[in-house]
């Protein structure tokens, strides 16, 4: 009995035609839980945009009068505390938007940082090989061997925690892993016949690097940066609640949840409300990252 492919299955002759990248995301984009966990990521990102703008409130301002009010859904609440408050009376809808805020910004600007270095490294550890490559790649298993959370917290703990020092700290401890995947690339790529065209025609090994090899480094590593985001989510989520990350009055995912593990019995809400939204945050990014993870597998295997 012949098997008829689905249409998402057939490869598309124009897809074809286009550049890796594009039949990444075009196939990626095809799937149902990309498109949910696409949905659900631009969904917090509106709130995270839009809410703390439009609200009134204040996620810094102490009103004792107004402390551990529960959610709508329980008795005694207030409608202008949808989530409800917290030990010093602040709104926790307000914080938790903030502290996702913030966790995307640190994340998002650490997995670019890393990306960077560890593309750099690859490419011209993949490029030219040699006493080169053995250098970068010893200094890239020397970076391996570290922790990434343990080199985080002992620099932290002496350093004083910021935003960009997070950032910093975070992105030196994670580079690795890019440019492990880059310098396969680009060790694939500068054998291939394009490469050595390019050089019969006189291009410098800097302009063969940026212009041919960079832009075939994405597809391999697109679902690595999308689940990286969420990773480091939840180490600036451990960092803030061990109390060496952002610091108060900045609110975060970790600290909020810090305050709010002493009031579990009477106010479990103040710890809940924003493990929620980290939980949201994580699931859809997993989502689409999983999805161009097996786009990518459909890829390499010559399906698309």
């Amino acid at each position: 009995m012949n098997v008829v492919p689905t249409e998402s299955e057939t490869p598309n002759p124009r897809e074809k035609e286009s550049s890796p990248t594009r039949r990444l995301w075009s196939t990626a984009s095809k799937r149902a839980e990309f498109r949910v966990g696409l949905v659900l990521f631009v969904t917090l990102l509106l709130l995270v945009i839009i809410w703390p703008m439009a609200s009134p409130l204040s996620a810094t301002k102490i009103a004792v009068v107004d402390r551990f009010l529960p959610p709508v859904f329980l008795s005694g609440h207030r409608w202008d505390h949808i989530l409800g408050t917290d030990q010093l009376g602040r709104d926790l809808l307000l914080r938790s938007l903030i502290g996702l805020q913030n966790a995307l910004i640190i994340s998002v600007a650490t997995v670019m940082l890393m990306f960077a270095i560890g593309s750099v490294i690859g490419i011209v550890s993949g490029y030219f090989g040699g006493w080169v490559d053995v250098v970068l790649m010893r200094i890239t298993d020397a970076q391996l061997s570290i922790p990434l959370i343990v080199l985080a917290i002992t620099i932290l703990t002496v350093a004083r925690p910021t935003p960009i020092g997070v950032i910093l700290v975070l992105a030196l401890s994670g580079w690795p892993a890019y440019a492990r995947v880059t310098r396969s690339v680009s060790m694939a790529e500068r054998r291939r016949e394009y490469v050595r065209g390019a050089r019969i025609l006189g291009a410098s090994d800097l302009r063969i690097m940026v212009l041919l090899i960079a832009p075939n480094i994405l597809p391999p590593v697109a679902f690595v940066a999308v689940l990286d985001v969420a990773r480091m989510m939840i180490y600036e989520a451990i960092l803030g609640f061990i109390g060496i990350g952002v610091q108060p009055p900045v609110p975060t995912f970790g600290n909020i949840i810090a305050d709010g593990r002493k009031y579990l019995i009477n106010a479990w809400w103040i710890a809940t409300m924003p493990g929620i939204f980290l939980f949201i945050s994580l699931l859809s990014i997993n989502l689409m990252g999983a999805s161009l993870e097996r786009a990518r597998n459909r890829l390499y295997k010559g399906i698309i």
